[in-house]
């Protein structure tokens, strides 16, 4: 993630995009630089409109993100209700167990 990121960095600083500028900045953050990957994330961006990739990703991300909190809502109150049940079985067994030692 280090490359992308470095990429990333370099576009909205608004420089170009170059093996040696994002060795630079992993260098900068202390990571150990694989040049295989660096040139392989350079070409793989060569002919990439980074701005229209960015609003595609957001224009994607935001329907799925919509669409899984009212699922994760609708969750919510189950586990709690089955948590609550837990916590009650689990105090009756105690008290049972209890009970049994003082007979």
């Amino acid at each position: 993630m280090q490359y992308v990121y470095s990429a990333m960095v370099l576009y909205s600083a608004g420089k170009e995009i170059t093996e040696d500028a994002i060795t630079a900045i992993l260098n900068a953050a202390g990571v150990e630089v694989d040049a295989a990957k660096v040139k392989a994330l350079v070409a793989s961006l060569e002919g990439v409109d980074i701005k229209e990739a960015i609003a595609n990703a957001s224009v994607c991300a935001a329907p799925a993100a919509a669409a899984a909190a009212p699922a994760a809502a609708a969750e919510a109150p189950a586990a709690a209700a089955a948590e609550e049940e837990e916590e009650k079985v689990s105090e009756d067994e105690a008290a049972a167990g209890l009970s049994a030692l003082f007979g």
